[in-house]
């Protein structure tokens, strides 16, 4: 399957030059769909000949569920394994219901250990004990070691395929060894070199090896300074490893410091994903927990997920209420000052989302690392007073044009200034006590952080505006 093939046999006025992937995914899928619904299988199987296996799950998604089944068992078998370790897992799952035990077994049998790990940790216990008792004794028990490490750590990510070599091995040894074992491993462009008791001792790239003279031992060319995770370490971790070292993979070892993975940069590229998904969804207020797909998931555990949140920020936002209930003398005396209520508490959520979204980003990337707390804090309480001054000058004009009253618009100013660089202290400050209580600081999101913000800055207006007032 090549990347210049083209659709002229299916679609003689389209060539695959002449669309980005996009459109020609779009494509497959429009048509895909209409000749399943005539039943004419044979062109709906030419329409996939050409397309990689990416584009073939992303079309098979988004069928229709009851044509799903039948737009796979439309790929040849030596694809269909790639295809499937492709889709969704709610698809997968989906997928093995309408299989017969067999055809599933085939499947799941060929899927690489990491894949199907990821695989069994969305299927229901019983499905996945069934289908481990008939894998075949090797991968049942590769699957088994996976499944033994805690869910987000590099041991559960990563795939035992590798090619490992001894430092006695000649360059020639060492070739023939990877010309045998080439199709069953996750890769060989790094070459793992483990002693008599397995444990990792250096590290050879296929470059190196494959210039190196024929009759070299290998630990002549190898490079013992090996750059390596443990089982345990945090899938976060590794990706920033991977990222920082700009590798293709990275070994695993145990405690014993024995060789026992890799991890590949296509899994480093999943838990990315992962993780920003996750972090934008808890950036949302909770909106989403767990690895399932939003979109796919039924609108009444939605709303019971949405809600929660929502319910926090409707009982703290009654807090708000009160307090302008309290007000209700000064607000009678000048009754003007209501007007830019909202205009205050807007702001002061704006500001305190911005700092904390910088904030949140600046943890998971490492970026602010060499910055302690209270220098980031400092930062965002120096940037709350600029951006406090630059928006209260102009809400102070903003105001006097509106009411003509120069002591509220004033008081309107200092209250947005006083506002500002709460919000930003706030909003940098939170995400670091939720890190110390051990807790997500993306659960410091926008909603929560404006809700707190509305409450104290309203006690703020209303306090500054006596003052100036003088009522």
């Amino acid at each position: 399957m090549t990347e210049n093939k083209n659709l002229s046999s299916t679609f003689p006025d389209v060539s695959r030059h002449d669309l980005s992937r996009r459109e020609l995914r779009d494509l497959v899928r429009t048509q895909l769909k209409a000749l399943l619904q005539q039943r004419d299988l044979q062109a709906a199987k030419a329409i996939l000949v050409p397309v990689q296996p990416p584009d073939i799950a992303e079309a098979i998604e988004g069928l229709p569920e009851a044509m799903q089944a039948l737009a796979f068992r439309l790929i040849s078998k030596g694809e269909a394994i790639e295809v499937y370790e492709h889709l969704d897992s709610s698809v997968q799952e989906a997928l093995l219901e309408e299989f017969k035990r067999q055809d599933v077994l085939d499947i799941v049998d060929k899927m690489s250990p990491d894949d199907r790990a990821r695989l069994f940790d969305e299927l229901p216990a019983k499905v996945v004990n069934r289908l481990l008792e008939q894998l075949s004794p090797a991968e049942q028990q590769a699957t088994a070691q996976l499944l033994g490490y805690e869910a987000g750590t590099a041991g559960r990510i990563m795939t035992p395929e590798l090619i490992s070599l001894k430092e006695t091995f000649t360059v020639a040894q060492a070739l023939e060894r990877i010309r045998r074992l080439a199709k069953v491993t996750e890769t060989i462009y790094y070459l793992y070199i483990t002693d008599p008791a397995r444990r990792l001792t250096g590290i050879l790239s296929l470059r190196d090896l494959v210039t190196a003279e024929p009759d070299q031992t290998i630990g002549e060319i190898m490079t013992r300074d090996v750059i390596f995770v443990h089982t345990d370490t945090d899938q976060e971790e590794v990706a920033r490893i991977i990222k920082r070292y700009d590798f293709l993979a990275v070994p695993v070892v145990d405690r014993e410091q024995r060789l026992v993975g890799i991890i590949t940069v296509d899994d480093v590229i999943d838990i990315l994903e992962q993780e920003t998904t996750e972090d934008i969804y808890a950036l949302g207020g909770g909106v989403q927990s767990g690895g399932d797909n939003y979109f796919q998931t039924d609108l009444l555990t939605v709303a019971r997920k949405r809600v929660v949140w929502l319910f926090v920020l409707l009982l703290t936002n009654t807090v708000t209420g009160t307090i302008i209930k309290a007000e209700e003398e000064l607000l009678q005396q000048v009754v003007v000052l209501t007007a830019f209520i909202p205009l205050l508490t807007g702001t002061g959520g704006n500001v305190g989302a911005q700092s904390s979204t910088v904030v949140i980003r600046g943890m998971n990337t490492e970026e602010i690392r060499a910055m302690g707390p209270l220098q980031v804090i400092l930062r965002e309480a120096i940037a709350g007073v600029l951006l406090g001054s630059m928006l209260g000058s102009v809400a102070t004009i903003w105001a006097f044009t509106l009411q003509g009253n120069w002591l509220v618009a004033i008081a309107v100013g200092a209250s947005l200034v006083a506002i500002s660089v709460l919000a930003s202290v706030s909003g940098s400050a939170l995400p670091f006590l939720f890190r110390v209580m051990g807790l997500d600081p993306a659960l410091m999101s926008a909603p929560f952080i404006t809700t707190a913000v509305d409450v104290l800055g309203v006690l703020i207006y209303f306090n500054l505006a006596r003052m100036i007032l003088q009522l």
